[in-house]
């Protein structure tokens, strides 16, 4: 029994190493309300946009007008990030994120909402966005230091994967029972719990980088240090190409639920918690390994591949009583190994932080940025087991 109780204390201390640094608690803490927000407007805008056009064109069209800034300007975020205090950026870009919810629930709470609306809307995300993700993904060095890093970002990444849970979930339950509206409101509403932590931390706390000051060339520095860097390029280049041709979750799943389930808004939020379900039960386990080795990516990657073979060959309705989606969930880690490369990065000069990063902004690097799987779906299949 003491042997047992000694590996689960040390097991916790492993794995929760991070959250006794308070800044990151903090941070934490504001991150799984905000992104379980996120993911509540992720369910509801996809299926806002079926509801008004009944087109995976159109819901292909949503989600690229969100990545088209990231794919052409996220190398300017990444600068922009060493260039400047990045808790003030923070405030920003979260703040803005939320005011532009808000907008879209209120147009959806009147009736005035068109597609069009949402399109610009989620452009205007996109366009946040660009500043946001690098900000955020190189804030954990300032939070945290380099001791605590791999820890923080592993459990940024079972934070995220849970609020995939939690978010859906919420999201299917509201739709079902008060329509999409709420969805927009509470996430936008959702991002006052970040600006509120960001507050709270301690600067004197903080492992501030210096600002990196302007000067030219710094997008090719950015570039050649990564491909002078074997484990930083093979990293970037793997998940360019697993991320460009698998990761249209966010496209798919939608028109999965609605034309092959002929399901509803709960069952896209079913879809998509039973991904993060597995996905986060994964990052826990992860979380407390120490070390990053290729072997675990290409691992990953390879188990990931198999997982969306299968799960494309079971695209059944009888797959959905019994859980569809689980094909891809603890497999996910795909993302995971995404993140934890990051922890690699941070082993350089630490002003390259956001330089390394604004390489890896282009779409194809991050997970669900396949706005073009809405094109080769199907508006409307002739029967619900068209797909299969």
């Amino acid at each position: 029994m003491g042997h047992l109780s000694s590996y689960l204390k040390h097991f916790s201390q492993e794995t929760f190493s991070s959250l006794h640094v308070r800044n990151y608690r903090l941070y934490y803490i504001g991150q799984i309300i905000s992104t379980s927000g996120t993911f509540m407007q992720q369910v509801a805008q996809a299926w806002l946009v079926l509801k008004l056009t009944n087109s995976g064109p159109a819901l292909g069209l949503a989600t690229a007008l969100q990545y088209l800034p990231i794919l052409f300007l996220g190398p300017y975020g990444g600068v922009i990030a060493d260039r400047f205090p990045k808790r003030k950026i923070l405030y920003f870009t979260q703040s803005t994120s939320g005011v532009l919810a808000l907008i879209l629930g209120t147009l959806v709470a009147t009736g005035l909402v068109r597609v069009w609306m949402v399109y610009i809307l989620a452009f205007c995300l996109g366009m946040v966005n660009v500043f946001d993700n690098p900000t955020r993904q190189t804030f954990y060095i300032e939070l945290v230091g380099s001791d605590n890093l791999r820890n923080a970002v592993t459990l940024y990444s079972t934070l995220v994967n849970l609020a995939r849970i939690i978010g859906p979930a919420i999201a299917g339950a509201l739709i079902a029972a008060v329509g999409l509206a709420p969805c927009f409101i509470i996430n936008g509403v959702s991002y006052v719990a970040v600006v509120i932590m960001l507050s709270m931390m301690h600067a004197n706390e903080l492992n501030v980088t210096p600002p990196v000051p302007r000067a030219k060339g710094q997008l090719q520095e950015g570039f050649k240090y990564v491909v002078s860097t074997p484990i930083l390029g093979s990293t970037l280049l793997m998940m360019a190409i697993i991320g460009t041709l698998t990761f249209e979750f966010q496209v798919s799943l939608p028109l999965i639920a609605q034309f092959t389930f002929n399901g509803d808004a709960s069952s896209y939020a079913f879809l998509t918690a039973s991904m993060g379900a597995g996905a986060a039960v994964g990052g826990i386990f992860f979380a407390s390994r120490k070390g990053i080795t290729p072997y675990k990516l290409v691992s990953a990657s390879l188990l990931f591949g198999t997982a969306v073979l299968a799960g494309g060959v079971h695209a059944k309705p009888a797959a959905l009583r019994v859980g569809n989606g689980s094909g891809w969930d603890l497999l996910d880690q795909l993302f995971l190994a995404w993140q934890q490369h990051l922890a690699v990065i941070q082993r350089s000069a630490n002003a390259r932080q956001g330089h390394v990063f604004l390489v890896g902004s282009f779409p194809g690097l991050h997970y669900h940025r396949r706005p073009d799987c809405g094109l080769v779906l199907p508006r409307q299949p002739a029967h619900a087991g068209a797909w299969r």
